[in-house]
Parts: C-alpha cells; structure tokens; sequence
C-alpha cells in the first residue's frame, strides 16, 4: 500500500556532512509524524529524529545541534541533514512514517528499507 524509499547514504570523513532523504508512495492521504531511527551493528534501533505534520520537532539529544529533520508536505518527503558526523553515527538509517490511508481510510506506519550510512576516515 505504502512505500518509503530512502537515499543519500554513503560513506563519509569524520566531520563530514550528509543529507537523507525519504520519499513516500502509494495510497497516502496524508501523513501525521514522519521521523528516522538507525541501528548500528549490533545493536537495537534507536530513534534518531522526528518530525510532526506542523513542523515540531525532536530529537534524541546526542545529535541536537548537528541533525536537523525537515518536511516538504506538499511532496510527502523527509530529510535529515547530518553534519559533524562521527564513527559513531555509522549505522542504517531508517525513514518512517504514520500515514493516513487513502480509500480505506485507516492509519498505519510504515518504514523504509533503511540506508547505510558509515562514517570512517
């Protein structure tokens, strides 16, 4: 019904910058929250950032100040903007979204098949 499709991973220098994007498809009326999570190896997922369909934001507070999430709701994407990025930020990012159906009308989330991001000089 729904898809998410990330981009923009790759790898990176320490300090380095890098810019995510999702793109959702498929029966979207509209989608309330949308936010990215990432597992490193090994380990759970974690919630990285969020974004609310008025602009409010979180943040988990180890990236505050070097990530920044944003929206375009008239094209359904979300990107995340990851500066000053460390070895430690290496991990899959995940894009997610709670997405109101079209047709049906129900409500679900739904998340992407992730991107490898790796910060490594």
């Amino acid at each position: 019904q729904v898809q998410l499709v990330e981009s923009g991973g790759g790898l990176v220098q320490p300090g380095g910058s890098l810019r995510l994007s999702c793109a959702p498809s498929g029966s979207i009326f509209s989608i309330y929250a949308m936010g990215w999570y990432r597992q490193a190896p090994g380990k759970q997922r974690e919630f990285v950032a969020s974004i609310s369909a008025t602009g409010s934001t979180n943040y988990v507070d180890s990236m505050k100040g070097r990530f920044t999430i944003s929206r375009d709701n008239a094209k359904n994407t979300v990107d995340l903007q990851m500066n000053s990025l460390k070895p430690e930020d290496t991990a899959v990012y995940y894009c997610n979204a709670d997405v109101h159906l079209a047709g049906s009308g129900g409500r679900d989330t739904y998340w992407g098949q992730g991107t490898q991001v790796t910060v490594s000089s």
